[in-house]
């Protein structure tokens, strides 16, 4: 697969996943897939639901998240929520299979139950939980899950979910680290818009400050991206 494609727009980018996510579940027994929050996995979600509803065997499919603000499961700013409203509700997916994180406990006990979630249920491979396919958004800062540029070292960290904090806001976070990211069998960028542009092409092309964004951290990713974002 190559390791750049663009797409004219958003939608079309939705539309080419979602067959993708289709044929990796025809191709395994279970998929195990970390999901993003954002516009662009919105707009997934929603292909998924409409397209592929009877389509995909959802009992082979089982969600968890790259990372959750440390809100309540009903909250309008939960990724869970998000999914749950687009997706969720709208296939026949067994609960057992929907892994969440508990965004409404503390965060360093959300953390940790969600440590306790990824190893009980995932495949460890070389001791360590592993993804099928890890979907990741990045931010007009270069963030990537919720791990931000003035916190990069969580990154590295040893743990592979890590409480982080938002800049701005100060909003509590839990997040998946580079540690289980990178562990990942597939991993996908999906960047749309044109405020990610500048540092997507310092990041792709490896030049400027590069290397204080978290998303070039990551190991061999396939970027999606549509022409806003690629700047063309």
């Amino acid at each position: 697969m190559n390791k750049t494609q663009i797409f004219d727009n958003k939608q079309d980018l939705a539309n080419y996943f979602g067959e993708l996510i289709y044929e990796r579940s025809r191709a395994k027994d279970t998929l195990s897939i970390a999901l993003s929050g954002g516009s662009t996995p919105k707009a997934i979600f929603d292909v998924l639901a409409m397209n592929f509803q009877d389509k995909i065997d959802w009992n082979k499919i089982h969600l968890y998240w790259g990372d959750e603000r440390c809100v309540p499961p009903t909250h309008d700013e939960s990724n869970y929520k998000m999914t749950v409203d687009h997706l969720i509700n709208k296939v026949t997916i067994p609960k057992e299979n929907i892994h969440r994180v508990y965004g409404e406990k503390p965060i360093q006990e959300a953390t940790s139950l969600y440590i306790q979630q990824l190893k009980k249920t995932l495949p460890l491979v070389n001791g360590l939980p592993q993804f099928d396919i890890v979907i990741l958004g990045m931010g007009s800062d270069g963030h990537t899950a919720s791990i931000f540029p003035y916190q990069i070292e969580l990154w590295n960290n040893e743990d592979i979910c890590v409480p982080a904090q938002h800049p701005e806001s100060g909003q509590a976070r839990v997040s998946l680290s580079g540690k289980i990211i990178n562990h990942a069998i597939e991993t996908f960028f999906l960047v749309t818009g044109k405020d990610k542009a500048p540092k997507l092409d310092e990041i792709l092309n490896r030049k400027g400050n590069f290397k204080s964004y978290p998303a070039s951290l990551v190991k061999n990713p396939v970027w999606l991206l549509d022409k806003e974002a690629a700047g063309a």
